[in-house]
């Protein structure tokens, strides 16, 4: 069986990566290869224009032997002429170490330059790459950036939607609640209204019988008032209907005359 330390170190290791996972950014990676080959491409060309310094260089150096040369075949001929034939030997002896050396020099300034022809195409070649790896990498990039900003609405689309959903839900609940509410007060007040609930806010023991009765001993009431201040009013305070009332029917004093 593993043992514990394992598993913490393996749950460890999980955690990390995925932390990593979501730290990590493909652009950065992508941008950091880029300047990690840019770095080589640029090494490659120093070697290149290192190798270029060298051979000429050595040109320099064979040319300089190639005048020496000269110069000393020239000064062998005129110590023949002069019939110094050991200067001549000495200048001819110069001359051919010169040329071995000139021998040498073109050796190497004929390695140098296959090294620089090699290290140019391989400048070249790795070029083509590195400007290859750029178009790629300018095209994930763009391609990963839309990837993310459609993620990004989707999440933002979806996450609308979830809560337009839940806020058709709340409407839905609140409707049915108020309609719920508006059948229980129309129940109610159906019942009010046959009797066979009884209002809360009346008096104990009222029934109909006694409200109608109510009525009609408040509306008697009211007429015995209304005939009392009638009864009150001054004789010249008489409404004109009551005026004509009387001259209809006459006084007592114009039915003893008539």
């Amino acid at each position: 069986m593993t043992s514990i330390p394992k598993r913490i170190a393996a749950l460890f290791r999980i955690k990390a990566n995925k932390a990593l996972d979501r730290a990590e950014d493909p652009r950065e990676v992508l941008d950091y290869s880029y300047a990690q080959q840019q770095e080589l491409l640029q090494k490659v060309r120093r070697g290149v224009a290192d190798v270029a310094t060298s051979r000429k260089r050595i040109d320099l150096q064979i040319n300089q032997l190639r005048l020496s040369g000269g110069k000393l075949e020239g000064q062998a001929q005129q110590a023949l002429a002069a019939g110094r034939e050991d200067l001549a030997r000495e200048a001819l002896t110069r001359r051919t170490g010169v040329a071995s050396q000139l021998t040498d020099l073109e050796a190497q300034r004929s390695s140098l330059q296959a090294e620089e022809e090699k290290l140019t195409l391989a400048s070249q070649r790795l070029q083509a790459k590195v400007d290859a790896f750029r178009t790629r990498k300018e095209t994930i990039k763009a391609t990963y950036t839309a990837a993310e900003a459609q993620t990004r609405i989707t999440e933002a689309v979806t996450g609308i939607g979830e809560e337009m959903g839940d806020v058709g839900l709340a409407m839905q609940r609140a409707q049915d609640k108020t309609e719920e509410l508006q059948a229980r007060a129309g129940a109610l007040d159906e019942l009010l209204a046959s009797g066979a609930l009884e209002d809360a806010t009346l008096p104990a023991g009222r029934d109909d019988i006694q409200a109608e009765l109510e009525r009609v001993t408040a509306g008697s009431d009211v007429d015995k008032e209304l005939a009392r201040m009638k009864a009150e009013l001054p004789a010249s305070a008489t409404p004109p209907a009551l005026e004509g009332k009387g001259t209809e029917q006459g006084s007592p004093d114009q039915e003893g005359t008539s």
